[in-house]
């Protein structure tokens, strides 16, 4: 395939955790031959498994897949990292005459390889040093309510209490008089032209199927699996220097490791922490994306359905 060929739109499957993402990405890139990019921030990291809900190793190696244990704990990938590698494999994808899907519910891997970036201020180090004080003195609520005033849409993307994106997003405000959501307007296109579908559940049976996915990754081995990731990173957790396991599914088995809580009660905050998660990624998709909403309650008629709208929406004319 010709590089100056006009290129098929890019599919994009993404939704909340537990949604079936990655059983539609399966099926559709077994149907159209094509290889999968997965958008997912903990599951390209190796000793992730059970907790990031990676495929099972014979999907992984009956499909090729992109961003799956290719880092090591402690290394540091961003969400601007992945839109360029991102967009490289794609590129080379398609110049080896495949088709390439794009799976996953991370919110920034996914806004930043399908809408590009923003030209963001590079970091004031006296702001953000007045930003840090003011968080061990306050709290980080008070300044989550601080910029729910002051920009409330990216506020409803944050979870409070993971505050560097939180003090980021004040930085910006200070820094420039503008709002992250006002900059994210002015964000440069890539080249790719990607077509989303979302997998729309009704709440309650999403909350159930997380709360039994829970159930599943405790019954699989997530406790022994947490147990030895905070015996071999401990220093990088007592160090903060190990973003990749501020993840919920550890950081609550890392408390309950260290005596502040029961196993009962963090599995519990796990199944807790897990729906917030997934509501946060539904309010930022619907906020700052472009996606095509369809229905992916379970129903096996409705599911052959939008698998053959998948198959075709690649044919879609760019």
């Amino acid at each position: 395939m010709s590089s100056t060929q006009p290129q098929k739109p890019v599919l994009v499957i993404l939704g909340p955790t537990a949604s079936g993402k990655t059983s539609l990405a399966l099926n559709v890139a077994r149907r159209l031959d094509a290889e999968i990019i997965s958008a997912d921030s903990r599951q390209i990291y190796r000793e992730l498994t059970i907790g990031s809900a990676k495929p099972p190793e014979k999907e992984l190696h009956e499909i090729p897949h992109h961003f799956i244990d290719e880092k090591n704990i402690g290394e540091s990938f961003t969400a601007g990292d992945f839109a360029v590698e991102a967009q490289q494999r794609i590129l080379d994808i398609h110049l080896r005459g495949k088709r390439a899907i794009v799976a996953g519910g991370s919110t920034l891997y996914l806004e930043g390889l399908i809408r590009g970036f923003a030209d963001l201020p590079p970091g004031d180090p006296e702001i953000r040093g007045k930003l840090s004080r003011e968080l061990g003195s306050l709290g980080s609520e008070k300044l989550f309510e601080r910029l729910k005033t002051l920009d409330p849409v990216q506020a409803e993307s944050l979870d409070p209490t993971k505050t560097r994106r939180l003090i980021r997003s004040l930085e910006i405000i200070a820094i420039t008089g503008r709002t992250v959501t006002e900059l994210q307007q002015t964000r440069k296109a890539p080249a790719i032209t990607f077509l989303s579908y979302g997998l729309s559940i009704p709440r309650a049976m999403l909350y159930e199927r997380i709360d039994g996915r829970v159930d599943e990754m405790i019954q699989a081995g997530l406790v022994d699996e947490a147990e030895l990731l905070y015996k071999k990173y401990y220093s990088l957790l007592r160090e903060e220097k190990a973003d990749a396991l501020k993840t919920v599914g550890y950081q609550e088995l890392f408390d309950y490791f260290e005596g502040r809580t029961t196993l009962e009660i963090a599995v519990t905050l796990i199944k807790q922490h897990t729906r917030n998660y997934a509501k946060r990624q539904l309010t930022f998709f619907k906020n700052r994306l472009n996606v095509n909403w369809v229905d992916a309650s379970g129903d096996p008629a409705a599911m052959a359905a939008l698998i053959e709208a998948c198959c075709r929406a690649p044919e879609t004319p760019s």
